[in-house]
C-alpha cells in the first residue's frame, strides 16, 4: 500500500461507509485485517501499511484451501475458471497477452502518491492537531500559511523541477491529481483542494488560516506523518525545497518522497459484464483496480464479489450480479454499462446508485431545519439502509446454490 489512508471515509451514509458495511457483512478479510491495524485518522479508517500487509498474507499463507506460489505468469491457462487481480502495475507480458486475448487493448492513467516526514521532525511550535470542524480526535497535524506565505510556496511549487513523463498523452487519474497539476489550474485551486482551511481554527489566532496542510499519522507507533492530498511528482530535491516552505516543516526529515507511477485498466465497457466476467474469453475474470475500479477499498470490494461470481461459476450457477441499490452493484454496474468513449477508472459514489425518490425525504423540512446538508444526510441514510436491506435479499439467493 502506497498511503496509510486508503480506506476512506468511515461516514456511515456515505459511498465508502456503505461499501464498508457491505463488505463487513460478507465478512472481508481486508477489512478484518485493516481494523486490527487501523490508526488515528479522524473519521477514517486508516492502517499502519506494513503491518495491514503482513496480516493479509499470514492469514493467505497458512489458509488450508490456498495454494501460495511465488512466480511470474505471462501467459495464464483458462482450463479452471481464472482470477486476474494483478493491479496497477500488471506487467507488461501479461498485460500484453490480456490486450491480444481480448482484442481491444489495456489503457492507463498516471498515479502519484504524497510524501512523507518524521513527526520529530514537526515544528509544533507552529503546528497543532485537530480535527477539521473537530470531528473525530485531533489526527492530524495542521501547518497554517497566510497570504504571502501561500503565494510564496506556490510560486515555489509552480516553478520547481518535475519528472518527465515517459508518455505525455496518458491522463492523469483526476480524483489523484500531483499537487503542482492542481496548481496549474489556477492559483486558488489548492485553497479549494488539499489546502482548504475551512474548519480549523488556529488556536493561536482563533481564526481559520489562509490555507492549511494537514498530516495524518502513517503508522501505529505513530513517528511518520504523510502530507494529506501532497502527491506529485517534483524532483526529489525540489519536494526537500518547495515542502520546507509550509510553515511548521522548515526542517522537515523525509521518511518517503512523493512519485508517480503508471496504472493499467481495462476499457471495461467495452470487456467485461457486471459480474466482472470478460466477455469474450470462457473462464476468465477480473478483479481490483486491473478492472477499471479506483482505490484500495473499491479493489478489495471487486475482489470480494469475483469470489462470489466464480462460486456460482463453478457450481453450474447462473451469474448474479450485486444489486444496484448496493454501493458494490453500483459500482460494478457503471464498469459494465458505461460509454466505452469516455470511459475512465471511478471510486465509489453515492452518484452511482439510484435516485432516492423526493417522495421519500420531506425537502421543504429538512431544508429548513439543516438546509442541504440535512438533505445530504437524510438521502444518505436512506442508501444505507436500502443497500444492506437489497444485500441481504441477495445474500439470501447465492446461498440457494450452496
Amino acid at each position: 500500500m502506497v498511503c496509510s489512508n486508503s480506506f476512506k471515509s468511515d461516514d456511515p451514509n456515505s459511498a465508502t461507509g456503505i461499501l464498508k458495511a457491505e463488505m463487513r457483512r460478507m465478512d472481508s478479510l481486508i477489512l478484518r485485517c485493516a481494523e486490527t491495524t487501523r490508526v488515528p485518522a479522524g473519521n477514517s479508517l486508516a492502517v499502519d501499511r506494513e503491518l495491514f500487509s503482513a496480516a493479509v498474507t499470514e492469514t493467505l499463507r497458512h489458509h488450508p484451501n490456498i495454494e501460495w506460489v511465488e512466480a511470474q505468469v505471462a501467459v495464464p491457462e483458462l482450463h479452471h475458471p481464472t482470477i486476474l487481480a494483478t493491479g496497477p502495475l500488471t506487467s507488461p507480458a501479461l498485460a500484453d497477452w490480456l490486450a491480444g486475448i481480448t482484442g481491444s487493448g489495456c489503457l492507463h492513467f498516471y498515479d502519484a502518491i504524497a510524501p512523507i516526514v518524521e513527526q520529530d521532525s514537526i515544528d509544533m511550535e507552529i503546528a497543532w492537531k485537530a480535527s477539521r470542524y473537530d470531528k473525530g480526535g485531533a489526527d492530524f497535524i495542521n501547518c497554517p500559511l497566510d497570504q504571502p506565505q501561500y503565494e510564496a510556496f506556490l510560486d515555489a511549487l509552480l516553478s520547481a523541477e518535475r519528472v518527465p513523463l515517459h508518455e505525455v498523452d496518458t491522463p492523469y487519474f483526476e480524483a489523484c491529481l500531483p499537487i503542482e497539476v492542481m496548481a496549474d489550474r489556477g492559483r486558488e485551486t489548492l485553497r479549494h483542494g488539499p489546502m482548504k482551511p475551512v474548519g480549523l481554527d488556529n488556536p493561536r489566532t482563533g481564526r481559520w488560516p489562509h490555507a492549511i496542510v494537514q498530516l495524518r499519522q502513517d503508522t501505529l507507533a505513530g513517528e511518520h506523518f504523510n502530507l494529506v492530498g501532497f502527491q506529485t511528482r517534483l524532483k526529489w530535491g525540489a519536494q526537500k525545497e518547495v515542502f520546507r516552505l509550509i510553515p511548521g516543516l522548515a526542517q522537515a526529515e523525509f521518511a518517503r518522497f512523493g512519485s508517480i507511477h503508471r496504472n493499467t485498466y481495462l476499457q471495461a465497457p467495452s470487456l467485461l459484464d457486471a459480474t466482472l466476467a470478460v466477455k469474450s474469453v470462457p473462464n476468465l475474470w477480473v478483479a481490483g483496480q486491473l478492472s477499471g475500479v479506483e482505490g484500495y477499498l473499491e479493489s478489495a470490494a471487486a475482489g470480494l464479489a469475483v469470489a462470489c461470481f466464480v462460486d456460482r461459476a463453478a457450481r453450474g450457477a447462473a451469474p448474479l450480479p450485486f444489486p444496484r441499490e448496493t454501493v458494490l452493484g453500483s459500482l460494478l454496474h457503471y464498469l459494465a454499462h458505461s460509454s466505452s468513449k469516455d470511459f475512465g477508472p471511478t471510486n465509489a459514489m453515492l452518484g452511482l446508485l439510484p435516485t432516492i425518490s423526493n417522495d421519500d425525504l420531506d425537502i421543504r423540512g429538512l431544508k429548513r431545519s439543516g438546509g442541504l446538508r440535512a438533505v445530504k444526510a437524510a438521502k444518505g441514510e436512506i442508501h444505507h439502509k436500502r443497500a444492506l436491506a437489497s444485500l441481504e435479499r441477495h445474500l439470501g439467493c447465492l446461498d440457494q446454490v450452496r
